[in-house]
Parts: C-alpha cells; structure tokens; sequence
C-alpha cells in the first residue's frame, strides 16, 4: 500500500468519531418538556461519551471480524442491553456498574486496535456481559421516567444507529490504509476507556 492512501480513511474516521462524541454537548438543550419521552430517549445514548463509545466499537469490531458477527454483535448488544434495563428497574444488585461499562469501552477500543479475530462464541459473550452493563445502567432511571416506552423506543433506535455508524466505520477495513485506521480509532477508544476506568475506580 502506498503512503500517500493511508492518511485518507483516517482522518475520515477520525473526524467521524469526533462528530459523535460532539453530539452530546450540542443536544444538551433539548426542551425539558420533552425529558422522559421518545427525543429523550433517542438522545440518552449521544450524550455519554462512555456508552457512545461502547456502541459505536460494537460495530467497528463486528464489521472488523465480518459474518456472521457483523450481524449478530450489533442485534445481541440491544437485546441483552433490554435484559440488563429490566435487572436495573427491578435493583437486582450488581458489580459496580460504571467500572463495566469503562471496562467495555477499554477492551472493545483494545480488541480493534489489536486486531484480534476473537472466536464467535468469544465475541457474542463479551458483547453481551458489557450490554447487561449498559443495560443495567439506562435501567435504573427508567422507573423515574415519564414515559418509559417511548423512552426505551428512542433509546434502542439510537443504539441501532450507533452500531451502523461503527460497522459503516470499520468498512473502511478493505480500503487502502483502512485497517491501520480502524486500529489507530481503537487504540483511541481504548486509552480512553482508562480514563474512564480511573474516574470509575473509588
């Protein structure tokens, strides 16, 4: 591969991820009439850097290691993310939540930069203990939400957009310089999934 074609799908990437994480800053003044309902919801997932991340490495992760687990990945998070909202709602106690999701985004950042080809039953294991996480933590501000329902619809929908924007990311895999792009957005993801994971740690 040429020098010259690498630095491309990079900055593409890099300049992606930044219009994501921007999304929750500038959509933080949404009308407070609408809290609870399905805007609310629909934003939630764009104004955590640490869930955002999560998902959005979901995908990139799923399209790195290709069929079947660019499917099932970016379908099992949402589903065992619902199972881990329910066991939140109903204060099933749990391991410190916040250190699991700062953990998801670090291993899920770190297993994009690494490359690593994990196993399907790997994959879709790790996938789902961080989406109960997750899960678990969008849970437990359920009960206080007005409109619960629309809440979880906006909620789920935005997830599904995250993954597709991370699969739409690590397409990039089969272009010229594309891998080392996607890993370089890993090692980034993954540094700061530390950061997390230091803030998270009493």
């Amino acid at each position: 591969m040429s020098f010259r074609s690498g630095p491309s799908p990079l900055l593409k990437i890099i300049a992606a991820l930044a219009l994501v994480l921007l999304a929750g800053p500038a959509s933080a003044h949404l009308d407070e009439s609408l809290t609870g309902g399905f805007l609310a919801g629909f934003h939630h997932p764009l104004s955590g850097p640490d869930h955002l991340l999560a998902m959005v490495a979901v995908g990139i992760w799923g399209a790195f290691l290709g069929r079947p687990l660019v499917v099932l990945l970016p379908v099992i998070f949402p589903t065992v993310m619902a199972f881990g909202g329910a066991l939140g709602m109903a204060g099933v106690p749990m391991p410190p939540v916040e250190i699991g999701i700062a953990l998801s985004v670090l291993l899920l950042g770190g297993a994009i930069a690494f490359a690593w080809r994990a196993p399907v039953w790997i994959a879709v294991t790790l996938v789902a203990i961080f989406a109960i996480f997750h899960g678990y933590a969008h849970g437990a501000e359920l009960p206080s939400i007005a409109d619960p329902i629309a809440f979880s619809l906006g909620f789920v929908l935005a997830t599904g957009l995250l993954h597709v924007a991370g699969i739409l990311l690590g397409l990039l895999n089969d272009r010229p310089g594309g891998e080392i792009a996607t890993r370089v957005v890993g090692g980034l993801i993954a540094a700061t999934g530390v950061y997390f994971l230091y803030r998270a740690i009493p």
